[in-house]
């Protein structure tokens, strides 16, 4: 193929950038190495003159010579400036690794992206800090709703990051609850950030980006593409210090975004539902196969992403029991004792089958603690 010449500086690294993430994807096996060994620009140089023998420091291969038959016709009319002035337009900006909004926990994937598409004013790498991804199914109940909605209220009210896909469903619910606490709040698209996916979320996306961050890692114009929902999956694990999942068929594509957790040795939780619920098949199989540790409440998923001791573990508050806080001896004798009726002593030290000495000592700190009184010569039980 002959020569071309690029319409733009490709010895601008952010350029050059921008243009490989519409050329390739990120997960692309030939160009992670080749932009790897060459650098962005001269693996652009490279390919604008034709693609001709091995790339500049590169070992000779058949791979290069395939490779640019994909990468190729992706040249043509292709300039990034009109893409980041249209991100520019809509408020946003582009991000690449090495500066200081670059949100560093992408570069623990195998593939991190080339650079990232964003709109937002908030700083992507400060949201990252502290978050937790919470996902699920588009097609949920409203069970799945209102727990994604608590989920996200009560922890992003604790000041972390509520990361979703902007999706219908968890994903939206999830968002929704996020923006009623004033939280923070991070999306990830699988298209272009020109024309938010889907359009009906279009308001909710907008107040996100108002708020809070929405990022891409494909540039405007990108149809968000079923291969791209799974790559954008693996980021939200990624850009989550844990993931959540609050509902998931036994196919859910929830169940990526865990597994890509997993991968990345974050930590999982999933919500158990109804056994009979075939929205809550994927969680209760996540749980099920040790993938994910069973989450019940907001309490459990900050244990979840913050350092063991830095959570408060608070028991759920219970009816106290009859016996609690009883020494073992006392606990006979108040359990001998009828529920609505007295009882003489005697009767006490058979029925508990304790020797008169325990029974006597017993029913003194019974007596003390508010549990017992005399009344003559029988012995009845507190209200």
């Amino acid at each position: 193929m002959a020569e071309q010449r690029p319409p733009f500086d490709i010895t601008d690294e952010r350029l050059a950038l921008a243009a490989w993430s519409r050329i390739a994807e990120s997960d692309d096996a030939a160009a992670r190495p080749l932009l790897a060994g060459a650098g962005a620009g001269a693996a652009l140089d490279w390919l604008y003159r034709g693609a001709r023998g091995a790339p500049p420091g590169l070992r000779p291969s058949r791979v290069w010579a395939t490779a640019a038959q994909r990468w190729l016709p992706r040249l043509h009319n292709l300039d990034p400036r009109r893409e980041l002035e249209v991100i520019a337009r809509r408020g946003g900006r582009l991000l690449v690794p090495g500066e200081e909004s670059w949100p560093v926990a992408v570069d623990d994937l195998p593939a991190p992206p080339w650079c990232l598409w964003m709109l937002g004013s908030a700083c992507p790498a400060g949201l990252t800090r502290s978050s937790v991804a919470i996902v699920g199914a588009r097609a949920c109940t409203d069970y799945g709703q209102r727990v994604a909605q608590d989920l996200a209220y009560e922890v992003g009210g604790q000041g972390v990051t509520i990361t979703s896909g902007g999706a219908f469903g968890i994903d939206a619910a999830a968002h929704q609850a996020a923006l009623a606490a004033d939280a923070p709040v991070l999306a990830v698209m699988a298209g272009g950030l020109d024309r938010f996916y889907p359009s009906a979320n279009t308001d909710l996306l907008r107040q996100v980006a108002g708020s809070g961050v929405v990022l891409a890692e494909v540039p405007p114009g990108t149809a968000p593409m079923r291969s791209r929902f799974l790559r954008r999956n693996r980021l939200i694990a990624a850009l989550g210090k844990g993931t959540v999942v609050v509902e998931a068929g036994w196919r859910s594509g929830a169940l990526s975004t865990a597994r890509a957790a997993n991968d990345l040795m974050r930590p999982v939780g999933a919500i158990p539902g109804p056994v009979t619920s075939a929205t809550s098949a994927g969680c209760h199989r996540l749980i099920r196969e040790a993938e994910a540790v069973l989450v019940t409440g907001a309490q459990d998923v900050l244990e979840l992403i913050r350092p063991v001791g830095t959570v408060d573990e608070h028991a759920p508050a219970v009816q106290p029991g009859l016996l609690d806080d009883l020494s073992p001896d006392q606990a006979k004798v108040l359990d001998a004792l009828p529920a609505r009726a007295g009882a003489g002593f005697d009767p006490l030290v058979r029925a508990s089958g304790l020797a008169p000495a325990q029974v006597s000592a017993a029913l003194g700190m019974l007596e003390l603690g508010g549990r017992v009184h005399r009344s003559g010569a029988t012995w009845r039980r507190n209200r």
